[in-house]
């Protein structure tokens, strides 16, 4: 959005403004879910359903993330749609939040998309690759978007002969991964433990990723707060 719609919009001399673009604005002003509604309302739209999906970050989670710059952090939704990233997250895992489409859902990405593995060790993949399939198994019959999960599993079943032989093992989990091993392009192995704070109705979480104290990972999640996105090599 540039700022001379911005400027228009304000004087309301713009047309009015998409669903879209409500949504940025909403989240930009940090507007709580009363607040968000009411802009909805003056723009002519229906508010977003507050106990379905959502690309609003929660106000409450917003604030945490906002304040965690020596940790990655991540907002998810139940859909494993990641809908904010600190700084550091996004120098570790890169950016999530690029993605349009079913492929904004990383239960999707896993089984279409090969680069969406390059950061987890490959005697790792099995194990991923059932977790996702799980979580989808529980956003299926209990999420926020029960029809886009019902559309990724079409997708999943039709196009990936891995998803359809995990989804056979008839597994359910809800739960985000303690601990895992990242591999980042510069600075190899980095292992993370993650702690999980969800809203109320749990349809979004956030993730933050910490170290242990005096590990050679701790010290390269040092490193890398410090020299973010910069290329270590030549």
């Amino acid at each position: 959005m540039s700022t001379d719609y911005y400027a228009r919009l304000e004087q309301q001399r713009a047309p009015q403004p998409s669903i879209q673009i409500a949504t940025a604005l909403a989240r930009a002003l940090r507007l709580t879910l009363d607040e968000r509604d009411h802009l909805f309302g003056l723009i002519g739209h229906n508010a977003p359903a507050r106990f379905h999906h959502s690309d609003h970050v929660s106000p409450t989670l917003m604030r945490v993330l906002d304040r965690l710059d020596d940790s990655p952090a991540l907002v998810l939704t139940d859909m494993a749609d990641t809908l904010a990233m600190n700084p550091l997250a996004t120098a570790l895992l890169g950016d999530q939040t690029r993605h349009t489409g079913l492929a904004r859902s990383a239960y999707y990405r896993w089984f279409t998309d090969p680069t969406e593995r390059l950061i987890y060790p490959e005697e790792d993949h099995t194990r991923h690759g059932r977790a996702q399939a799980a979580r989808l198994r529980v956003a299926l019959t209990a999420g926020s978007d029960i029809p886009r999960a019902t559309r990724i599993l079409a997708e999943l079943q039709e196009h990936s002969p891995e998803f359809v032989r995990l989804w056979e093992l008839q597994e359910v989990a809800q739960h985000y991964d303690e601990s895992k091993t990242i591999i980042h392009p510069e600075l190899g192995r980095i292992d993370v433990d993650g702690q999980v704070l969800f809203t109320e109705n749990r349809a979004q979480t956030l993730v933050v990723l910490t170290t242990r104290p005096g590990t050679e990972s701790h010290t390269k999640l040092e490193l890398l707060s410090v020299i973010g996105h910069q290329q270590l090599t030549p």
